[in-house]
């Protein structure tokens, strides 16, 4: 395994830590081969919940541009192909994972790095964390799914200012602006990212990832067709013994024990 990866799982939760501190866990071939093989090994393993983060002083600060040297090149980069290989499956992986996928940002998101983050279900970043649209400073247009992301959680004003300005975006209003979930004193970060995580991890993970599948169906169904897919998830839900054992508890005032059978689309 790569030591671009830092891995560490108990029965329940999946934590991967991006290991590159030195260059601020910016991307390498390396890293998003390793990373992709810890996401498929927590999709196939039991674990409930997958909490991502950075090692050091940053969360990622996107592509490693000393791979992209015009003067050690023979010619221009293929970055559709870069696109198609490493970042596009990565951002499907994360967004396909039958369990909820926490991302606690610990400095600053740049680039490829932002989006990746904006992948997960949840993101809490350290008030001193900063989000980076930093594409238009080399000339490119935001991946990772960025232009998407940005649009959909922002709308198109604010994506195309952040997109084109390239201006640093702080934890505390990218909480005000809905694009992420919370910010959090640096030194909570940690504990409130792994409590969380661990929290989802012990909850009902069938009717977590239907939820997850459902509102992210929501983008581009109509209402019809979002109340149909509310109506097969929720009697897939009801079917569950999570539902039976969450009523249970419920009538029974007592802490439920679920047992997070995953769920697929």
């Amino acid at each position: 395994m790569s030591n671009t990866i830092v891995i560490e799982t108990t029965q329940d939760l999946h934590k991967i830590t991006l290991n590159r501190p030195d260059r601020l866990n910016s991307f390498t071939e390396e890293m998003h081969l390793a990373l992709r093989a810890a996401l498929e090994q927590a999709r196939d393993s039991d674990a409930r919940a997958v909490l991502l983060t950075g090692a050091g002083r940053g969360f990622c600060a996107g592509q490693d541009l000393g791979d992209r040297d015009p003067s050690k090149m023979d010619g221009p980069p293929d970055l559709g192909h870069t696109l198609t290989t490493f970042y596009n499956p990565l951002v499907r992986l994360i967004r396909s994972l039958q369990c909820p996928v926490v991302c606690a940002v610990n400095g600053v998101a740049a680039g490829a790095g932002v989006n990746i983050a904006l992948a997960c279900d949840i993101v809490l970043a350290a008030d001193s964390a900063k989000f980076i649209q930093s594409f238009a400073k080399v000339g490119l247009v935001p991946d990772g799914g960025g232009t998407w992301s940005l649009t959909h959680l922002l709308g198109e004003a604010r994506a195309k200012g952040l997109a084109m300005t390239a201006t640093p975006l702080t934890a505390a209003k990218a909480e005000e602006w809905g694009m992420i979930w919370k910010s959090v004193p640096d030194n909570e970060l940690m504990q409130q990212a792994t409590t969380l995580a661990g929290s989802l991890a012990n909850g009902p993970t069938l009717g977590l990832s239907l939820t997850k599948n459902a509102i992210q169906a929501a983008h581009t169904n109509s209402i019809d067709e979002q109340l149909e897919i509310e109506a097969a998830y929720q009697k897939r839900c009801g079917e569950s013994e999570d539902y039976a054992e969450g009523v249970s508890a419920f009538l029974e005032k007592r802490p439920a024990a679920f047992k997070g059978r995953r769920g697929s689309a």
